[in-house]
């Protein structure tokens, strides 16, 4: 199975935070999953380290790339579909980088790993 994880579940599994349910860790220990990394979620990283409201042991530039190869999560792109996607999402989430990732969920047709509430109210694939 594919699943795309929402940038908290990233960093949970990375940091082995308790936050993460049980049902992801199997999730994301099964060999025979394809664990999808977005490109959005690099982003929102940056961004929150970058204004403090995260801390990493190391660059972003050398933490995201260096978890990926050691967890060997694929990195996903964002293309053209997953942006005009966007336009079709109701307001229930404002976050720009959740609604990203529900469209690329829905694009992709790929499973989005979250605990985000407000996610589920979009017609997406939610696993916890």
């Amino acid at each position: 199975m594919n699943i795309l994880l929402d940038t908290h579940a990233f960093i949970w599994w990375v940091t082995d935070d308790a936050r993460l349910s049980i049902a992801a860790k199997a999730i994301i220990t099964d060999p025979a999953n394809t664990i999808y990394f977005s490109v959005v979620s690099a982003w929102e990283i940056i961004i929150k380290e970058r204004t403090g409201k995260l801390s990493l042991p190391e660059s972003p530039e050398t933490y995201i790339p260096s978890r990926l190869n050691s967890n060997r999560f694929a990195s996903l792109t964002v293309q053209m579909q997953h942006v005009l996607q966007i336009v079709s999402l109701p307001d229930f989430h404002r976050d720009p980088f959740d609604r990203l990732l529900i469209a690329q969920s829905q694009i992709e047709n790929i499973p989005l790993l979250t605990v985000d509430h407000l996610i589920r109210q979009y017609p997406v694939n939610v696993i916890w």
